[in-house]
């Protein structure tokens, strides 16, 4: 049975945001929605994930789960905004935890316990979620963070930043947690889902060639092309790959303001006594996290 996808592009973030429906019910999950941040002004809006809700409204769907792929480097959640006006569960992998005691120590964040409890339900390899008609099973997909999921409704999987479109490859695999080995025994796992399965990647980032921005391909399609995993590609060769390729990269421009929020399932941090809200820039201290080996 397939399900009905939305795509939403955030332009700032390079970040693609679902809503997946089953059309006899209208039962309807956001998955990996943008909260919008300016951070040359320390500005946050919801015009993503407003559009998101307009979209909800105008075809009569109900939202029941709100789906985070993991906890994202490059943008902040929208998933507490969209929790408080619907009402639908946050939903992340178990793993989250790994993620919140290495984040919340460096952000010396006391809010957070790191026991996933900022979420509502955190879900582990096999899991299922109804939706309507429609199953919403949980893949573990680790390797870019330990927390990653993937999650396949009906014909569509939906695999956060462990696939890109076929023409880029593959999501980084330095963070803290991050395992380059892991990250191709996910993407392979991916790939051994029938060959018509959609995929649809959270993010694209235009390589040289293309010019149109793209977010869905197939199992089939990434087997023959992708250009870091298609089939042929040993793990030995990939780790080498990938490892190159990762210590060439910059971190995340909102990487720092990103995770300390959605550490907390996308809330901001408590209030200081004055009523202010701060994101905390840790000098120097990113760096020395180093990704675990897997």
């Amino acid at each position: 049975m397939s399900a009905t996808v939305q795509a939403f592009f955030d332009p700032a973030t390079n970040t693609v945001s679902y809503l997946v429906h089953d059309q006899a019910s209208g039962a309807a999950a956001i998955i990996d929605p943008v909260l919008d941040f300016a951070a040359n002004a320390a500005q946050i809006a919801t015009t993503s994930a407003d559009a998101i809700l307009a979209a909800v409204r105008a075809q009569g769907l109900t939202v029941r789960w709100l789906l985070e792929t993991h906890a994202h480097a490059d943008h902040l959640s929208a998933a507490h905004y969209l929790r408080e006006v619907t009402g639908a569960p946050i939903v992340i992998g178990r793993q989250i935890t790994q993620v919140q005691a290495i984040f919340a120590a460096l952000f010396e964040a006391e809010d957070v316990t790191p026991d996933g409890s900022q979420f509502d339900r955190l879900v582990d390899d096999g899991d299922s979620l109804s939706l309507g008609e429609l199953t919403i099973a949980v893949m573990h997909t680790p390797g870019h963070t330990p927390a990653c999921v993937t999650y396949l409704v009906g014909d569509a999987a939906f695999v956060g930043d462990t696939l890109f479109m076929p023409d880029y490859g593959t999501a980084r695999a330095d963070f803290p947690g991050g395992s380059a080995a892991a990250l191709y025994r996910s993407a392979r796992r991916i790939l051994a889902l029938p060959d018509a399965t959609r995929v649809f990647v959270g993010h694209d980032y235009l390589p040289a060639g293309r010019s149109e921005i793209r977010w869905e391909t197939t199992v089939a399609a990434q087997r023959a092309a992708n250009v870091h995993v298609r089939d042929g590609v040993s793990e030995g060769d990939f780790v080498t790959l990938r490892t190159a390729r990762d210590a060439a990269l910059a971190a995340p421009q909102l990487i720092l303001p990103s995770l300390q929020v959605n550490i907390r399932a996308g809330a901001l941090p408590p209030p200081s006594d004055q009523g202010h809200t701060y994101l905390r820039l840790p000098i120097n201290a990113l760096g020395a996290l180093k990704p675990q080996k897997v």
